[in-house]
């Protein structure tokens, strides 16, 4: 089983760790694109602040975030696991999961990054900024770039398993599992039922998405199918509903009642 998660807009700031060594992070093969991806930030970051802050999206609060962009060659690093936070990684609270699901969190669990295509929870990397639908000078759009350098690294990541995708909408463009592997994927949608109307809730749907990782990995079943997601997922108390398969794979919606 992979399990595929959005990276978070804010990120923790190590003070001291190693410089960034790409050749060092999982899937080597995404090498060449990183440092693409990562040069063309850097020197937007150092050349021209005024442009960065727009092509970041950054408000008049958030400049301090091309300095930051523009250091990451030197800046300290830190494991994956300790540089995302927000909503879905404090539900899902990686360093106080059991012994047994932090081994399995390690090899089931990846992240989506616009900066250096996927990575795994081990993987040291700086904090950042770069969002999924950035453009970047000489480069173009960062999706784009992923999608092209994606797709032999993320089937061979998935092997045989199942694909457990709970990506926003803005990372699941940068690689879309391809139609035969349709069978073994699974989406996550959570929805809140009250008053007998459903919708969407941003931050619960986070931070349910979280919790449930967390149950999956310290109950350690290893579903092969979105049906057997689906069972174990009941029987972990969650209310599931299976959607029709379809080309991109089968959508299950988690029913909550509670926010």
């Amino acid at each position: 089983m992979l399990i595929l998660l959005p990276p978070s807009e804010g990120k923790s700031v190590p003070t001291r760790g190693k410089a960034l060594d790409l050749a060092s992070l999982s899937s080597p093969e995404l090498t060449a694109a990183r440092s693409e991806v990562l040069d063309a930030l850097v020197a937007l970051c150092r050349d021209d602040a005024d442009k960065a802050a727009a092509v970041l999206g950054l408000s008049p609060g958030q400049l301090d975030l091309i300095d930051r962009n523009a250091d990451l060659v030197d800046a300290p690093t830190a494991r994956a696991d300790r540089i995302y936070t927000g909503v879905l990684y404090d539900a899902l609270d990686l360093e106080t999961l059991s012994a047994a699901a932090k081994r399995r969190a390690t090899s089931r669990v990846a992240v989506a990054s616009s900066l250096f295509g996927m990575v795994r929870l081990g993987d040291r990397i700086p904090s950042y900024r770069l969002s999924g639908d950035a453009s970047l000078p000489l480069v173009g759009p960062v999706a784009a770039i992923w999608r092209e350098a994606l797709p032999p690294v993320m089937t061979a990541a998935l092997g045989r398993g199942l694909l457990v995708d709970l990506r926003s909408g803005m990372y699941a463009n940068f690689w879309r599992p391809a139609p035969e592997l349709a069978r073994r994927v699974a989406t996550v949608r959570v929805l809140h039922e009250h008053n007998g109307t459903r919708k969407v809730v941003s931050h619960f749907n986070k931070a349910t998405k979280g919790r449930i990782v967390r149950e999956l990995l310290e109950d350690g079943a290893d579903p092969r199918t979105p049906a057997a997601l689906a069972a174990t997922l009941e029987r972990l108390g969650w209310t599931v509903e299976i959607g029709a398969p379809g080309k991109t794979g089968t959508q299950l919606d988690v029913v909550v009642s509670e926010l």
